[in-house]
């Protein structure tokens, strides 16, 4: 979000945070109804490359490869093998 620290949804438990979803939340219905949805967003030439790489942070099926961010976004909680964090200035931002 602009004006947010870079790091404030870096993760899903932060994302979570960062949107007020949680227990509460379990069961609900996905829909504009009940305030959560999810909504496709067109790819912002700025998002240059989407990367997928394996789970973190878990004990079983760490090998899937369930995990996608940004090449670009400096918000990734952390990051695939060798690659490596965009400067400030290279980094993607969300638009205002």
């Amino acid at each position: 979000m602009p004006n947010e620290n870079e790091r404030i949804a870096s993760g899903p438990g932060l994302l979570a945070n960062r949107f007020g979803i949680n227990r509460s939340h379990d069961n609900s219905l996905i829909s504009l109804e009940n305030g959560l949805w999810l909504s496709k967003s067109p790819l912002n030439r700025n998002m240059k490359t989407i990367i997928q790489t394996t789970r973190i942070g878990i004990s079983k099926a760490k090998d899937l490869p369930w995990r996608w961010y940004v090449k670009n976004s400096r918000s990734i909680s952390k990051r695939a093998k060798g690659d490596r964090c965009p400067s400030v200035s290279e980094a993607w931002r969300p638009s205002s």
